[in-house]
């Protein structure tokens, strides 16, 4: 399976969607909204705001789905 490299980020306050390209060596943990400029942080549980928020989970994630350790 291929790691998929661009997300897009929805906002839960204001709705507004972004693609955005994902780190690939850390977490990103606070993402400021273009739209309303609200600072999104990971749902309990989620890695990142990518896992919480993004269309597509990050890099991290997806490795471990398809390349069980």
């Amino acid at each position: 399976m291929t790691t998929i490299f661009e997300s897009v980020l929805t906002c839960p306050h204001c709705g507004f969607t972004q693609r955005e390209v994902m780190p690939t060596d850390t977490c990103q943990f606070f993402y400021a909204c273009p739209g309303c400029h609200a600072l999104l942080r990971p749902k309990q549980g989620d890695c990142c705001v990518f896992c919480s928020f993004g269309s597509v989970p990050c890099p991290s994630i997806q490795q471990q789905r398809c390349c069980p350790p």
